[in-house]
């Protein structure tokens, strides 16, 4: 279990809790919508996520390290067919 701050109005809330897990699994499906095909590198999307996040997905071996001056991170075949199988779940119509 993880915690984050959150803002109302400006203002700094409560901590919350949540679910690693499923925030990862939402992060993969979104990395969808950022992810094209480099010709000479295959899949990469844009790392414009939370940073704990990216590394988790890292360490998952999902994708290369975010911890480069890259703005973007590679994905294994697999990841990217995993992330379009994931958006579509969370956020097709079906």
């Amino acid at each position: 279990m993880s915690y984050c701050n959150f803002f109302i109005n400006g203002l700094k809330g409560a901590k919350m809790e949540y679910n690693e897990e499923k925030v990862d699994e939402m992060t993969l499906a979104l990395l969808y919508l950022v992810t094209w095909n480099d010709r000479d590198f295959g899949a990469r999307a844009w790392k414009g996520f939370d940073w704990e996040t990216m590394n988790r997905l890292y360490k998952k071996g999902f994708i290369d390290n975010p911890k480069s001056k890259a703005k973007s991170v590679w994905l294994t075949d697999e990841v990217e067919k995993l992330s379009a199988e994931l958006f579509e779940k969370h956020f097709g119509l079906q």
